[in-house]
């Protein structure tokens, strides 16, 4: 926290953010602070978008992607084509397309302008009838869900509505029948499902013949390469799609600088051995990428081990990826019975994924003519990616024995005792070599299994085994081990009476986490039946703080060290300088860890391979990019759209050809749409997200809340002090930065601003609130706001109480940059942050905020931290507006965080007289909220502490940095 600023005037010292330019050429942008110009810097301008292009139609031109400032990007030299050896380092300033030919693959001028976007007339909605029939179609069907029977009975209200006299008009639709011919009429995205049948041919055991071995099973899957061909040919992609493997280095010190997958070294070195065959130089790699995880809605196919087979590219980015924009697709079931799993899952996996990928063969040794999203045909090199998918089918896809590690050969009794690589060509000369039970025994291979990347030229699967964030992390390593070893260590030293009572206690301290934008609230503790993942990275957030006092340090530096971990390998920018970070902690962890050995809670040490394949992190970073872009929480989170919404909508009666038909007509629906809005029929779904001025944001608020009456209140439509759900407009925001590393504005409307009220002067506010000082606290706002300029302290006696009139506002949204949290396709989050003096007609609710207050410093350093207690705006006598906070500010406990939880401490300000120390302060100063968590020692929680008043309980608070990634980098 900053200290050099005395308290006694920060009364008007209020921060006006905006006050450092950004150095990007074109960019008007100014921030609130040096790490938030930083974060700009790397982050937004990764985001390319043509300012030229019009709103409608923003395919106008192919955009590509450019190096973030300060970035000396190297492309590879083969696959490119066109650049020589000394002209292949390329600074910010420079880019490269890839290069292009016409429809029969032959090399055309790179200046050749693109294609066309559609030779279809401007007004053809075929098959529709019009823009209405289309939109309401992808209404019925993939918005609202809506059943047949439902549509029937809509369509016949709306045919009786329209109805008249003289013969009326007809509805748009006849009956779910005509809503479903037209879909499936629909050309784009049309790939259609297919399947085939498979049946064991190999050795039967001697004694009994498993039924499986007898039995036929159907796999049902989409053609591949035209999956391949969709992604490719999307212009929503155009700008965030990397046609050449390259390597991005900081240009002050030469450090590699690990994003996208294509800036990893694995696709480097796969283009070195496509480039040996000179026929493939100058055209696109396209690494495809895999992942396969059971599905929760297993009831959904009428066996018990179905799963779905999803495919992407390695040349669209992280963030497109994690959005869902299309670029994850459905491509295949696979069958297996739970029965027979010990027996069947790995030859008929194997076998079955080789056919589903048949039709990519050919285009991994003679280059394949596709549209990009930037228009032109390019010569397509197609090769196996990574896969991603959890431990257990990690040992089905690289044929292991379980507990053994698929990417080395360590042992399962030591696995971290490390061991050689596990390749294809030390398993094939192990085959050869040795006997199966030798094979099985001793160097964990199952030598009956013959993998399906075999069938696949420059492919080995042991060596394309991604880390798994979800399960290897979150699920694993903390749920299933950290926090059970401290209920074991609990029991161990307390007993079981003496254990269950300290777990009730922890119960109560989770229960009291104050509530925050995205954050799962815990009103039992840890007392749910089955835990999701969102349960584990919730529950990750809060921990921490609730088991200090009953367990030893050592237990809170193991969990802090591995907290570290976890927040690291999350970012979405990872350079040498961060794998230094990740290997200090995870060092530490590992040291730490070992308490757990000398409490007797691991006597036999920690040879488990989730935690084993933390040493693998840095080198998987290393080899494929930043790994939230590669992370099973993308496959599980496309389970929702792709099998669990489809199979809820279904008869439940044989529906898994239901679930196939849905997911069809859900890439048609938005393959016509992609294409409407690329020809300029359709507005955009996804607008830049451009910050209004203080002027045009206020003049709307005033016109649209107070709606004509400038006194009394607006209430909204519950009639009390509404409020909208985190997950309501907040949260994940599918727009695409624009000129602003972080926004936040006042709330607009009723809807959002939840209660407003016209104040006939600030008197009548500061009673209200029972601050007496507000009216000389704006004073000394509005003084400084018109001088800014001025280094010395305000005389009180000499500013006159302001007493004018007030609009108020009961939110504010900060709209940012969070490309390392689940966000949208321009990597972007909304929160809301409240001051209500009742949340959905209960207690209170005053936000925290991250208050910019010191340029010149980073981390928590730069920011203070504070309470909302009111949002308002005023006008000034020369006809000025400003939008302001009343808060309460907190003082930091020490200059550094604290060395056993890594976190900041405060604790709320007072003046000398005992008076809460309050300030109003600009909007632009606030950076996002932050979540405080009680420091509970060891007092036991009373009962009557909950979420709502824990606040007001407890006096001394960690700053929560792993409330979220951002929160995280911003808390350093």
């Amino acid at each position: 926290m900053p200290q050099f600023i005395p308290r006694s005037h920060w009364s008007w010292c209020a921060s006006t953010a905006l006050r450092i330019p950004c150095p990007h050429m074109g960019c008007s942008c100014w921030f609130k602070s040096v790490p938030g110009l930083k974060h700009h810097r790397s982050s937004a301008h990764n985001y390319s978008f043509d300012p030229t292009a019009s709103a409608n139609n923003p395919h106008d031109y192919p955009v590509p992607t450019k190096p973030a400032p300060g970035i000396v990007r190297d492309y590879h030299n083969e696959l490119t084509g066109k650049l020589a050896p000394w002209h292949r380092r390329y600074l910010c300033s420079h880019y490269f397309l890839g290069d292009i030919c016409d429809a029969n693959g032959l090399e055309i001028d790179p200046n050749t302008p693109p294609l066309p976007i559609s030779e279809k007339d401007p007004n053809d909605w075929a098959p529709y009838r019009n823009q209405a029939q289309f939109e309401t179609a992808e209404f019925l069907f993939k918005n609202a869900e809506m059943s047949a029977g439902n549509i029937d009975r809509l369509c016949d209200l709306w045919g009786s509505s329209l109805r008249t006299e003289e013969g009326g008009y007809a509805p748009l639709f006849a009956d779910h029948k005509h809503l479903y011919n037209t879909i499936d009429s629909t050309p784009l995205g049309d790939v259609p499902w297919d399947s085939f049948k498979l049946k064991y041919s190999g050795d039967r055991l001697m004694n009994s013949i498993p039924p499986w071995m007898d039995q036929t099973y159907e796999f049902w899957f989409r053609l591949a390469r035209s999956l391949i061909a969709n992604i490719l040919a999307n212009m929503e992609f155009n700008g965030e799609f990397d046609y050449v493997p390259y390597r991005d280095f900081l240009e002050d010190d030469e450090k590699r600088w690990y994003q996208n997958f294509m800036s990893g070294d694995w696709v480097w070195m796969q283009a070195d051995k496509i480039a040996k065959d000179g026929s493939t130089h100058g055209g696109t790699f396209v690494p495809i990428i895999l992942g396969s995880d059971k599905t929760m809605v297993s009831v959904a196919t009428g066996q018990n081990d179905y799963w779905p087979v999803y495919i992407s590219i390695g040349n669209i980015h992280n963030n497109i990826r994690r959005a869902h924009r299309d670029g994850v697709e459905l491509l295949a079931f696979l069958a297996i019975p739970k029965a027979a799993k010990k027996y069947v899952d790995d030859p008929l996996f194997h076998a079955a994924m080789s056919r589903i990928l048949a039709s990519l063969k050919p285009g991994m040794t003679i280059p394949q003519v596709m549209k990009c999203p930037d228009r032109h045909f390019h010569r397509i090199i197609f090769s196996l990616g990574p896969y991603i998918a959890d431990y257990p089918e990690q040992v089905l896809l690289s044929g292991i024995v379980q507990n053994w590690c698929g990417r080395c050969i360590a042992f399962p009794t030591d696995l971290d005792g490390g061991g050689a690589p596990q390749t294809s060509e030390l398993t094939r000369a192990l085959v050869e070599e040795l006997p199966l039970g030798v094979l099985w025994d001793e160097w964990g291979i199952d030598g009956n299994i013959i993998l399906f990347t075999e069938d696949f030229p420059h492919a080995d699967i042991r060596q394309l085994l991604v880390l798994d964030i979800l399960h290897q992390l979150v699920k694993g390593t903390f749920k299933d081990h950290l926090v059970e070893w401290v209920g074991k260590y609990l029991e161990l030293e307390y007993g079981k009476a003496g254990a269950k009572e300290r777990l009730a206690d922890i119960d109560r301290r989770i229960a009291a986490a104050p509530p925050f934008p995205g954050l799962r609230r815990f009103p039992d503790g840890r007392g749910f039946s089955q835990w999701m993942g969102d349960d584990s990275k919730a529950l990750m957030k809060v921990y921490l703080p609730a088991i200090e006092g009953h367990v030893p340090d050592g237990v809170i530096r193991t969990f802090h060290a591995f907290l570290e971990v976890c927040y690291i390998v999350c970012h979405n920018v990872i350079t040498d300088d961060t794998l230094v970070e990740l290997k200090d902690a995870l060092n530490c962890f590992h040291q730490y860890r070992t308490v757990f050995k000398d409490i007797g809670v691991r006597p036999e040490g920690f040879s488990l391979p989730c935690q084993h394949s933390l040493v693998h992190y840095e080198a998987l970073i290393r080899l494929f990019g930043a790994p939230n872009g590669l992370c099973t929480s993308i496959t599980e989170s496309k389970h929702i759209t792709a099998v669990k919404k489809p199979w809820h909508r279904s008869n439940k009666h044989n529906a898994l050809g239901q679930i196939l038909q849905t997911n069809q007509r859900i890439s048609q629906l938005a393959a016509a749409r992609a294409d409407f809005e690329a020809r300029g029929m359709l507005p955009v779904s996804h607008f830049p997200y451009l910050p209004q001025s203080d002027a045009v944001s206020q003049e709307t608020a005033v016109t649209v809340c107070v709606g004509g009456r400038e006194n009394g209140a607006i209430q909204c439509e519950d009639g009390g002090n509404s409020s909208l759900d985190e997950d309501g407009n907040a949260g994940i925001v599918d727009e695409r930065p624009g000129l602003a590393h972080s926004d936040v504005k006042l709330a607009r409307c009723p809807g959002e601003c939840h209660v407003t009220h016209l104040r006939e002067n600030a008197l009548a506010l500061a009673i209200e609130l029972g601050i007496p000082s507000l009216p000389k606290l704006i004073a000394y706002f509005i003084s400084d706001q018109l001088q800014p300029d001025r280094v010395t302290p305000i005389v009180p006696c000499v500013v006159a109480p302001f007493t004018g009139r007030l609009k108020v506002f009961h939110s504010a949204t900060a709209t940012f940059i969070a490309p390392s949290d689940p966000s949208g396709i321009g990597s972007m989050q909304r929160e809301y942050i409240r001051a209500m003096p009742s949340w959905h007609q209960g207690p209170a609710r005053y936000d925290h905020i991250f208050a910019s207050m010191d340029d010149t410093r980073e981390g928590m350093l730069s920011m203070d931290v504070a309470q909302v207690h009111c949002f308002f705006s005023l006008v000034h006598t020369n006809g000025r507006m400003f939008q302001c906070a009343l808060v309460h500010w907190f003082d930091g406990i020490a200059d550094e965080p604290d060395e056993l939880t890594g976190m900041w401490m405060v604790t709320p300000s007072f003046l000398e007289d005992g008076s809460p120390h309050h300030v109003v302060i600009h909007i632009d100063s606030i950076v996002r909220s932050t979540h405080l968590l009680p420091i509970f020692g060891s007092e036991y929680v009373s009962p009557y502490v909950n979420c709502h008043n824990s606040l007001e309980v407890f006096r001394g608070f960690y700053v929560n940095r792993f409330a979220d990634h951002h929160a995280f980098e911003l808390a350093s």
